[in-house]
C-alpha cells in the first residue's frame, strides 16, 4: 500500500506539473532580426512615468469638491497631449505589468515560480534598444531589465528593500526618493562632463518608478486619504520633473513624456486578477511627436466612465498596455523590442503621415519574425504529413500584404497601409497563438487518457481489497497471459520511437507513455472487472441508479461551488437536514439538533463578502473570546475528571489560552500602532513568530486522548489564525471544529446505528500511532458518505471565507503581525499557511472519525483520493484557451487549485497523523497514558 502511495504522489505530480506544460509555457521565441523605422524619430529622448499601483479611475476622477487629484496631470490631457485608458491582462502584478509596458509582451507565467523578480527567459526591450536607460525606483522591478541588457548602457539606482514597509510612517517617501534622485543626477551631470555627453545623446530613456501609491493601497485601501493624497504628490512631483526637463535641455522640444500605471487595484487593496479596478490604467501622453488634445462632441465607449470623469470632450484614446511598448520604440527611433506583440497606436502620434504608415509597416515586420520563427521551430519538430500549417498567413499571403503594403506607402496612400499592415499584424498574431498552442490538444488527450485510467485503477483496488462487494462471486483464477505485457511493452516503444522522431522535449514523453503502465495496471485487474459487473448485476436497477445520481449531484455540487461559492451553503444546508431523513434523529436527539444548527452556521460564511473587503478587528476580539470562554468551560470540566487530566497537561491548557490572550493583545496593538503610522512592534512581531513556531508542537505535550488532544490542536491553531485576521474569518475555523467535533460524535452513532460495531464512549478513545488491525473493518457504503463529508469540508475550509476565491482576494493586512516590510515570498508564506489551518482542523477531524468508525485510513483516504480526481478531471476539460483573460486563467487556477489540494492531501494526512498520535514528554517524565 505505501508503493502505491508513493506512486500516486508522482502520477498526481504529473499530472499536476503537465497542465505548465500545456497552458504555461513560455511565449517567447529567439533569432528574429531588430526591425526600425528608416525615418528620423520625433524626439531625442523619452521620459516613463510608472505609477504603480494607480487605477484610472483614481487619476481622472474628480474629488468630491469636483476639483482634480493631479491638476497637472489633467491640464496636460485638456492642453498638451493625448490620453486614454491603457487595458492591463491578468495577472496584474508589478512585473508582468512592467515587462508588458517596457518589452512589449505579456509576461511568461513561469517568472511567477520565481517570484515574479528573476527572468525565466532573457527578453529584448526598450531599455536594451535604447543608446542609454536610466531608471530610478524599486529594487524588485529595476533589475530586471538591466539583468537582461546586452552590454553596459542601463543604469539603475534603487532604494533598499526595507524602505517598502506597509506600516511605515509615510509611503510618500518611496516616490519623494525617486523624484530627489533624479534632480540630484542631473545637478551632477552639470558637473560631470562624460556623463552630460551621454544624457545629451538621442534615443535615450529616463524611467522612474513609483512605488508609493501602490504601498499606500495596500496598506490603507485606494479609498484612503493616504492613496489620495499620494496622487496629488505624486502629481506635484511629475510637474517638477518635466519642467526641469525642459529647463535642462533649453526647451528643446525633443523630449517626449509617458505616464501611465502597471496595474490598478481593487477598494480592499489588492490585485491580481481581472476585476476593472485592476485592469484598466491610465495613460498620458505629451510632448515630441504626441498630438495635441482633440475636441469632439460625442465618443463611442461601453463604459460611463467619460462623464463621471467630466472628460467627454476630449478624445480618449484607449491602448492595450503591450502597444505602449512599440509607440515608445517609434519615438525615439530605436528598434522595436523583439518579442512585442504591441500594436502601435498611431493616433498617439503627431507626425507625417508617411512616418506613421513607416512605423506600422515596421511593426508588421517585426510580429511576422516572430511568426515565421515559430512556424519554422514547430515544423522542424513534427513529421512532414503531421504538419499543418496556419492556413490563413501562408507564405504567399505574407508576400502578397508586404508587397501591398509597400505600394500603398509608395503611391501616397497611408490609410490603406496602416490598415493593411493591422490585418497583418493580427494574422500574425492569430498564427503566433496557433503554433504556441499547436501541441495542447494532443498533450490533453493524453493526460485525460491517464487521468481516467487512475481513476479506474483506484477505484478497483478499493473494490478488490478494501470491500466485500464481489467476495461472494467465485470464479477460477485464469493463468496469466503473456499477450497483455508484451502488447503494452509495443505499444510503449512505439510511442517512444514517435516522440524521438519529432525530437520533443524529455517532459513529453513522461505524459505520454504514462498512460501505458496504469492502463495495463488496469486491465492486469479484468478478473475484477467481471466480477464487480456480475455482482452489480444482483443489485436492484432503482437502488443502483439512485446512488449513482446521488453521487453525481454530490460531485456537480463540489464542481460548481469552485465557480458559486454559495453552492456551499446549498450543500451545507442539504447536510443539515440529513438526520432527520434517517432514524439518527430518533437515536441521537442533541446530537442531530448540534449538527444542524453548526451546518447552518457555517453555511452563512459562503454568502458573505469576500475577506478584505472591510477589516473589522472587534470581529477578531469577539472570536478570540469565544475561544477564550470555550477553553475555560473545556478546562473546567476537564479538571473534574482527575484521573485523565493530570497538572502538566493543565499547564499545557493554560499556557495554550495564554497565547490566546497575548494573540488578541497583539492583533489590537498593531492595528492601533499601524493607525498612528507608527510601524509594527518589535514585541508583536516576536510574539507573533512565537506563537506561529510553537503552534504545531505544543498539540503534542498534551493528551492522545480523542477530545483532549482535539481541542489542544484547535487552540494552537486559532492563536496563529487571530495574528493572520482582519474580519469576519477569524471565527471560520472556531465553527469549523465545532461541526467537526459534531461530526465525529455523529458517525459513531450512525456506525451503531447500522450495526457494525457497539458504541464506545469517545472520552475513553485515545489516539495511538500503532493500531490493532484486527480492529479494522471493510468498507460499506457509507464509507462513501464519510468520504465526500471529508472533500466538502475541505472544498468549504478553502472557499468558505473566500480568501482564495481569486488571487486579488488575499489582504496583506492579514500578516501585518508578522511584517509589513514587502517579502513577496514570506507574505505569501503566511497567507499559504492561513489557508491551511482550517485545512489541518479538518484533516484531524477525519483521523478521528476514522479511529471512531474502525476503518483504515488508507481505504477511506483511497475514495476521497478517487473523489478529487473526479473533480480534477472536471476542471481538466473546462480549462478554457479562449475569451476573456478573466475565463481562462479563472479555469486554469482551478485544475491548479484542486490537483494541489489532492496532493496535499497527502501531506495533510501525515500532518494529521503526527499532530494526534505524536506525544512529546514535558521534562522526561513518563506518563500513565503514553501510546
Amino acid at each position: 500500500m505505501l508503493l502505491f502511495f508513493a506512486l500516486g504522489l508522482l502520477v498526481h505530480f504529473v499530472f499536476f506539473a503537465s497542465i505548465f506544460d500545456i497552458y504555461f509555457t513560455s511565449p517567447l521565441v529567439h533569432g528574429m532580426t531588430p526591425q526600425f523605422t528608416p525615418l528620423p524619430p520625433p524626439a531625442r529622448r523619452l521620459v516613463l512615468f510608472v505609477a504603480d499601483g494607480l487605477r484610472a479611475d483614481a487619476l481622472y476622477e474628480l474629488d468630491e469638491n469636483g476639483n482634480s487629484r493631479a491638476p497637472f496631470i489633467r491640464n496636460i490631457i485638456m492642453h498638451e497631449g493625448s490620453w486614454g485608458v491603457s487595458h492591463t491582462r491578468v495577472p496584474t502584478e508589478s512585473r508582468p505589468g512592467h515587462v508588458a509596458l517596457i518589452a512589449g509582451f505579456y509576461e511568461d507565467v513561469s517568472a511567477v515560480a520565481k517570484g515574479w523578480k528573476e527572468n525565466p527567459v532573457e527578453f529584448d526591450s526598450l531599455f536594451n534598444e535604447s543608446k542609454y536607460t536610466w531608471s530610478w525606483g524599486s529594487p524588485d522591478i529595476l533589475p530586471m531589465f538591466a539583468k537582461g541588457a546586452s552590454g553596459d548602457h542601463v543604469y539603475t539606482y534603487s532604494y533598499d528593500s526595507k524602505r517598502q514597509d506597509f506600516g511605515a510612517q509615510d509611503a510618500t517617501k518611496l516616490d519623494t526618493w525617486v523624484f530627489d534622485n533624479v534632480k540630484d543626477f542631473f545637478h551632477h551631470a552639470r558637473n560631470n562632463q562624460s556623463l552630460l555627453s551621454k544624457i545629451n545623446e538621442e534615443k535615450i530613456v529616463f524611467f522612474l518608478h513609483l512605488l508609493g501609491i501602490d504601498t499606500n493601497g495596500h496598506a490603507h485601501r485606494p479609498s484612503s486619504r493616504d492613496y489620495k493624497d499620494n496622487i496629488k504628490k505624486v502629481d506635484d512631483g511629475v510637474k517638477e520633473i518635466v519642467s526641469m526637463f525642459n529647463h535642462f535641455y533649453g526647451n528643446d522640444g525633443k523630449t517626449t513624456f509617458i505616464f501611465t500605471s502597471d496595474h490598478g487595484m481593487t477598494d480592499w487593496g489588492s490585485h491580481g486578477a481581472g476585476h476593472p479596478s485592476e485592469t484598466l490604467t491610465p495613460l498620458v501622453t505629451w510632448g515630441a511627436g504626441i498630438k495635441y488634445p482633440q475636441r469632439v462632441s460625442a465618443q463611442q465607449f461601453d463604459d460611463t466612465f467619460l462623464k463621471e470623469w467630466r472628460l467627454e470632450n476630449w478624445k480618449r484614446l484607449d491602448v492595450n498596455q503591450a502597444d505602449i511598448a512599440p509607440l515608445m520604440s517609434s519615438l525615439i527611433g530605436v528598434p522595436f523590442p523583439l518579442n512585442s506583440v504591441g500594436i502601435l497606436p498611431v493616433d498617439y502620434l503627431n507626425n507625417t503621415d508617411i512616418f506613421q504608415a513607416e512605423s506600422m509597416f515596421t511593426n508588421a515586420v517585426q510580429i511576422l519574425e516572430q511568426f515565421k520563427v515559430k512556424m519554422t521551430q514547430k515544423k522542424e519538430a513534427t513529421l512532414p504529413f503531421l504538419f499543418t500549417p496556419f492556413k490563413s498567413l501562408s507564405d504567399s499571403k505574407q508576400f502578397d500584404i508586404l508587397r501591398k503594403a509597400r505600394s500603398y506607402i509608395k503611391d501616397r496612400k497611408f490609410d490603406e497601409a496602416v490598415s493593411l499592415c493591422k490585418e497583418l499584424i493580427h494574422l500574425a498574431l492569430k498564427g503566433l497563438s496557433y503554433y504556441h498552442t499547436y501541441d495542447r490538444f494532443f498533450l490533453g488527450i493524453n493526460i485525460a487518457i491517464g487521468f481516467v485510467g487512475w481513476i479506474s485503477y483506484a477505484s478497483l483496488l478499493i473494490i478488490k481489497s478494501h470491500s466485500n462487494l464481489i467476495r461472494g462471486v467465485s470464479k477460477e483464477v485464469k493463468k496469466p497471459s503473456h499477450f497483455l505485457p508484451c502488447s503494452f511493452v509495443a505499444i510503449g516503444i512505439l510511442v517512444a520511437l514517435f516522440l524521438l522522431i519529432q525530437a520533443c522535449p524529455w517532459t513529453y514523453y513522461v505524459y505520454c507513455l504514462l498512460p501505458v503502465p496504469i492502463w495495463y495496471a488496469v486491465l492486469r485487474e479484468f478478473q475484477v472487472i467481471q466480477d464487480l459487473v456480475t455482482s452489480l448485476l444482483t443489485y436492484p436497477l432503482s437502488h443502483f441508479v439512485g446512488y449513482l445520481l446521488v453521487f453525481t449531484l454530490g460531485i456537480e455540487v463540489l464542481v460548481l461551488s469552485f465557480f458559486y461559492r454559495y453552492m456551499l451553503t446549498v450543500g451545507l444546508t442539504a447536510f443539515a437536514g440529513w438526520p432527520f431523513l434517517t432514524r439518527l434523529w430518533t437515536r441521537a436527539k442533541v446530537t442531530s439538533l448540534s449538527w444542524t444548527f453548526f451546518s447552518l452556521l457555517l453555511a452563512v460564511f459562503p454568502l458573505m463578502p469576500v475577506v478584505g473587503r472591510k477589516p473589522d478587528i472587534s470581529l477578531v476580539m469577539g472570536a478570540g473570546l469565544l475561544v477564550l470562554l470555550l477553553s475555560l468551560y473545556v478546562v473546567t470540566s476537564l479538571t473534574k475528571r482527575k484521573d485523565s487530566f493530570i497538572k502538566e497537561e493543565l499547564l499545557v491548557h493554560l499556557l495554550q489560552v495564554l497565547s490566546t490572550v497575548l494573540s488578541m493583545y497583539v492583533v489590537y496593538s498593531t492595528q492601533s500602532s499601524l493607525l498612528k503610522k507608527q510601524g509594527l512592534p518589535l514585541t508583536n512581531q516576536i510574539i507573533s513568530w512565537a506563537t506561529l513556531a510553537s503552534s504545531l508542537i505544543v498539540p503534542l505535550l498534551s493528551s492522545p486522548a480523542l477530545f483532549q488532544r482535539l481541542f489542544s490542536i484547535l487552540l494552537s491553531l486559532m492563536s496563529t489564525y487571530l495574528l493572520l485576521s482582519t474580519g469576519y474569518e477569524a471565527l471560520f475555523p472556531l465553527v469549523l471544529s465545532c461541526l467537526m467535533f459534531v461530526w465525529i460524535n455523529i458517525e459513531q452513532e450512525t456506525l451503531q446505528q447500522s450495526g457494525v460495531s457497539c458504541k464506545q464512549k469517545l472520552t475513553s478513545i485515545q489516539f495511538s500511532y500503532n493500531t490493532d488491525i484486527t480492529q479494522f473493518r471493510q468498507l460499506c457504503l457509507d464509507d462513501i458518505r464519510r468520504a465526500f463529508f471529508l472533500v466538502f469540508f475541505l472544498v468549504t475550509a478553502f472557499f468558505g471565507t473566500g480568501n482564495i476565491a481569486s488571487i486579488n482576494s488575499f489582504d496583506l493586512a492579514s500578516v501585518y503581525c508578522f511584517l509589513t516590510v514587502f517579502s513577496p515570498f514570506m507574505m505569501g508564506s503566511l497567507m499559504m499557511w492561513k489557508i491551511l489551518i482550517p485545512f489541518v482542523l479538518v484533516m484531524c477531524a477525519f483521523e478521528a472519525v476514522q479511529l471512531t468508525t474502525q476503518l483504515s485510513s488508507k481505504s477511506l483516504f483511497l475514495i476521497v483520493l478517487v473523489i478529487s480526481d473526479i473533480m480534477a478531471l472536471h476542471f481538466f476539460f473546462l480549462v478554457k484557451d479562449y475569451g476573456s483573460w478573466l475565463d481562462i486563467g479563472t479555469s486554469i487556477s482551478h485544475y491548479v487549485i484542486v490537483m494541489s489540494m489532492t496532493i496535499f492531501l497527502v501531506f495533510l494526512n501525515g500532518l494529521a497523523q503526527l499532530l494526534t498520535t505524536k506525544k512529546l514528554r514535558l521534562c522526561g517524565k513518563p506518563k500513565s497514558h503514553l501510546m
